[in-house]
């Protein structure tokens, strides 16, 4: 009985691409051209070549000449490209005393048994649980549990008061904007908006852009809303 031809294939060489034909069932064989091997079955089969993912980037602002930077979103430092600084972007998390100033675009979390005092510190998201004694800007956001003991000034971007936590400070707070869904005690002044979360409860003056308060917040103050110009003081109890 005469032998059956071998079902062959035209297979194209990776490395150089000519063409030639090959038995389908395979495995490997070598160029005729190029000399070099490959695997057949890769060949007729080749691997679908995904977009590569494009490289997650985050934007900070230089500390000192104030230059917008896209970095990578895992990098720990950089180099301003404009005054060639040293920026840090370490995450740090305090857990024990400390004594040292902090300067990071990174998230500065001082756990509850974390201490820091005689300090300076600048961070990107700022978290307080234990003690700050000290001087504090949060660039980004600012958040502070019922743990947090706060000596010192503080300023923030964005501030937060989570849900059952409360806080209290005699001195006027400053920030950007606020997000209270526990309790604040302290005058607040906020050149955005402040928004009062159903289970917030506010006691002190308010001076803000724009105020959003939800069903069920209680608000104890007198409020001052809205642009320079008409500006209308309300006591709300």
């Amino acid at each position: 009985m005469p032998a059956t031809k071998q079902d062959k294939v035209l297979v194209a060489c990776p490395h150089c691409g000519h063409q030639q034909p090959e038995p389908r069932a395979a495995f490997s064989t070598n160029c005729k051209k190029c000399g070099r091997h490959f695997h057949v079955q890769e060949a007729l089969n080749p691997a679908r070549k995904t977009p590569e993912r494009a490289l997650d980037l985050r934007r900070i602002i230089c500390f000192e000449c104030g230059s917008e930077l896209d970095v990578p979103a895992s990098a720990e430092s950089t180099m301003c490209k404009r005054c060639s600084r040293y920026l840090d972007l370490h995450d740090y998390h305090i857990t024990n005393a400390v004594a040292k100033n902090f300067k990071t675009k990174g998230r500065f979390v001082v756990e509850p048994k974390g201490y820091v005092f005689n300090t300076e510190t600048i961070g990107g998201e700022v978290v307080i649980k234990g003690k700050f004694h000290g001087k504090l800007s949060a660039e980004r956001s600012l958040t502070i549990y019922s743990t947090a003991e706060i000596k010192g000034s503080l300023a923030a971007a964005h501030l937060v008061i989570p849900a059952e936590n409360h806080f209290r400070w005699p001195d006027v707070i400053k920030a950007g904007s606020a997000e209270i869904a526990g309790e604040l005690a302290a005058n607040l002044h906020a050149t955005g908006t402040v928004t009062l979360k159903s289970t917030a409860r506010f006691f002190g003056n308010l001076d803000a852009a724009n105020l959003v308060v939800e069903a069920g917040a209680v608000v104890v103050g007198k409020m001052n809303i809205g642009s320079k110009a008409g500006n209308k003081q309300t006591r709300l109890l």
